[in-house]
């Protein structure tokens, strides 16, 4: 029989209506036998992620406040939902046995998915695993994915449906650690990995991925198809429809990713693949993504190329002082790199300092507002025209181009402009290329 793993996010499981509309998909088909629960998010703008309430509930306990008027916010938002469902639960005991580790960051956060994956289970009359049993984790947000594989297969073998909470495992010492915000993408992947399904569905509140951020873009068009490495390189500039980590168990394993929404079942979605066929000329561009915060540092010299072991002496430079290069575009006697500003920030005196004592460039200057833009497609390299396109649309839209970075490679363009201008620019590309 078929195999999907099926992970509901935390618009999906915000109240009882929608645990209502996660039951009719889980039911529509008997293949979605591993189903992974994220914690309730919010159901309004205004509303409060129970993960968010957890986080401030130990802060609270920590700082010498008071935990308990967050704690009943906690207990009524899932004592609304048992209620409205109708499941025999002891929530009681349950939030109890958390009082009991109310100063523990890790601990706390991650009981939004333990108790929702409980209710789910209770709900469905599907059998829980504690997700404590069978992730292994490093260290706090990265996992031991051989580790964690092993028990995962040991823990689903022979089992017909079973759910499992998101967001969490325990340390080898049995401490309670979480991956980053968004986490249980990453478990619904590890599980996923582990059965060697057939199909990851992640179900969301969106139709799939989208071709720009809709927050700066209007109604851009949904993603019909996705490869893996386009989906790191768009995440990597803030395309967040999937944890970026999600991507690398089931890329392992071969397995597809479908991008669902919950409120609209009937709709195919986003599939994330292994490979991608030749594309046609007008679609070859997959999305575009946009992040400010980055700075850019240049150098000239003269006959830089003739000085063996010039850049790989910029680069060390940079490295030793804790600091990692984005990209690094080149001339005959210039050479840029491009860093976060955050992690350049603290030690950019240091380094300019150590540049100019080192290197000894004729020029050196600092542009502390770079933002990078990345038009992404599978086969963009054998495509004619896209470069003309891209570089147009922001001639059209008035936006000077600070630098480029397109190398040999078939998936991407990278170019910098400034931070003002990242969204116009997102704009203008989704226009000329959407």
């Amino acid at each position: 029989m078929k195999t999907i793993v099926a992970k509901f996010g935390g618009t999906s499981l915000a109240d009882a209506a929608q645990f209502k509309k996660v039951r009719a998909i889980i039911e529509a088909d008997p293949s979605r036998r591993f189903i992974v629960a994220s914690a309730p998010g919010k159901r309004n703008p205004e509303d409060h992620k129970v993960t968010d309430l957890l986080y401030r509930c130990r802060d609270l306990a920590a700082h010498g406040g008071d935990p308990a008027p967050v704690l009943e916010e906690i207990r009524a938002r899932f004592a609304g939902i048992i209620e409205e469902l109708g499941v025999d639960f002891d929530l009681d005991a349950e939030l109890a046995a958390i009082c009991g580790h109310l100063r523990e960051r890790d601990y706390m956060a991650s009981r939004g998915e333990y108790l929702n994956a409980k209710i789910l289970s209770a709900y469905l009359g599907i059998p829980f695993i504690d997700a404590a049993e069978c992730v292994r984790f490093v260290r706090a947000g990265l996992p031991d994915y051989e580790t964690t594989n092993d028990l995962m297969a040991f823990a689903l073998r022979g089992a017909t449906r079973v759910i499992i909470p998101g967001f969490y495992g325990t340390d080898q010492s049995g401490v309670i650690r979480t991956f980053t915000r968004g986490g249980s993408d990453v478990t619904g992947s590890l599980v996923a990995r582990a059965v060697s399904a057939d199909l990851y569905e992640n179900w969301t509140d969106v139709p799939g991925m989208l071709f720009a951020d809709p927050r700066v873009v209007d109604n851009p068009r949904t993603v019909e198809r996705i490869t893996y490495r386009e989906l790191r390189e768009l995440s990597y500039l803030g395309a967040s429809v999937l944890h970026e980590d999600a991507v690398f168990p089931v890329r392992k394993a071969g397995i597809p990713i479908n991008i669902r929404d919950t409120n609209c079942p009937e709709e195919h979605g986003t599939m994330i693949v292994p490979v991608e066929n030749e594309r046609s000329w007008e679609t070859v561009v997959t999305g575009i993504a946009g992040k400010p915060g980055f700075c850019c540092v240049s150098l000239e010299k003269g006959m830089m190329n003739s000085e063996v072991g010039f850049g790989a002496k910029l680069l060390t430079i940079f490295a030793e002082h804790g600091v990692s290069f984005e990209h690094c575009p080149s001339g005959i006697d210039t050479m840029s790199v491009v860093v976060q500003r955050e992690a350049f920030a603290p030690q950019r005196e240091a380094i300019l300092r150590e540049i100019e004592e080192d290197l000894h460039p004729d020029y050196i200057a600092v542009d502390d507002s770079i933002a990078l833009i990345a038009v992404v497609g599978h086969g963009m390299v054998h495509s004619k025209g896209i470069s003309a396109r891209v570089f147009r649309a922001m001639a059209n839209a008035r936006i000077n181009v600070r630098l480029i970075d397109a190398g040999p490679g078939e998936m991407n363009i990278i170019f910098g402009v400034a931070e003002e201008d990242c969204n116009d620019a997102l704009r203008a590309l989704n226009n000329a290329l959407g």
